[in-house]
């Protein structure tokens, strides 16, 4: 996938990991990049151009698609952390529920929505941000853990449906990325435009999976150990 004049679009690019896939977009030659974000004045003036994007919501999600049917590039950012509530508890199915919300439901309504429109521009790329916690579940967000687990399924099953209108589908892991989100974590951090720069890497080499780190690259290893990463007790 070519991203010199390619026209893109970023869910939750005001800040943290979507602001830098924006800005990589723009400064590996994109020509445009829609960046999405539930409050549009909350997006830089960096070059993008700002849109109303809240992928929760299916009406916002249809009116960008009508609205921007020019996108090759889809790279579906936004997600949320689950709260602290374990998954056995009685709070836990409120818990899934908000953030499978954002983190699944979100992905697949904006793929929905940009699916026909990426085969109609040529075929394109979808990319999803998934986690190394796709894999694995660390205690306290268990939640989380089970979103991306459901988002990396779906990714999945999205690239087979859509290989043959020729759209590339990216799933994208990495462990902790130093944003606002894990901001009170005391554990090593891969930086957003780090992992921005391994995506367009990806982009260009037509590459279905980008191991953006070393977490992610040790977790997945891990399936071959004994026990299994995903198997073995996680702080």
């Amino acid at each position: 996938m070519k991203i010199q004049g390619s026209v893109a679009l970023v869910t939750g690019a005001n800040r943290g990991l979507g602001l830098a896939y924006a800005k990589a977009l723009l400064a590996a030659g994109a020509s445009k990049v829609y960046a999405g974000a539930r409050d549009p004045s909350t997006v830089p003036d960096v070059g993008l151009i700002s849109v109303q994007l809240d992928v929760t919501d299916p009406a916002s999600v249809a009116a960008a698609a009508a609205a921007y049917g020019d996108v090759q590039i889809v790279v579906n950012n936004a997600g949320i952390a689950s709260g602290p509530a374990a998954l056995a508890s009685a709070e836990g199915t409120a818990s899934l529920r908000n953030v499978l919300d954002t983190n699944l439901y979100g992905v697949l309504s904006v793929s929905q929505a940009f699916a026909p429109i990426l085969a109609r521009n040529g075929g394109g790329a979808l990319v999803n941000m998934l986690s190394a916690l796709s894999w694995t579940s660390l205690s306290g967000i268990a939640a989380y853990s089970v979103s991306k687990s459901a988002a990396w399924a779906l990714t999945n099953g999205l690239r087979n449906e859509l290989r043959q209108q020729g759209t590339l589908v990216m799933a994208v892991h990495a462990g902790f990325i130093d944003t606002d989100m894990v901001r009170a974590v005391n554990a090593p951090k891969i930086s957003p435009e780090d992992v921005a720069a391994r995506v367009m890497e990806g982009l260009e080499a037509g590459a279905e999976e980008v191991l953006a780190d070393d977490t992610s690259r040790a977790v997945k290893a891990g399936f071959n150990a004994t026990p299994a990463a995903y198997l073995a007790p996680w702080a």
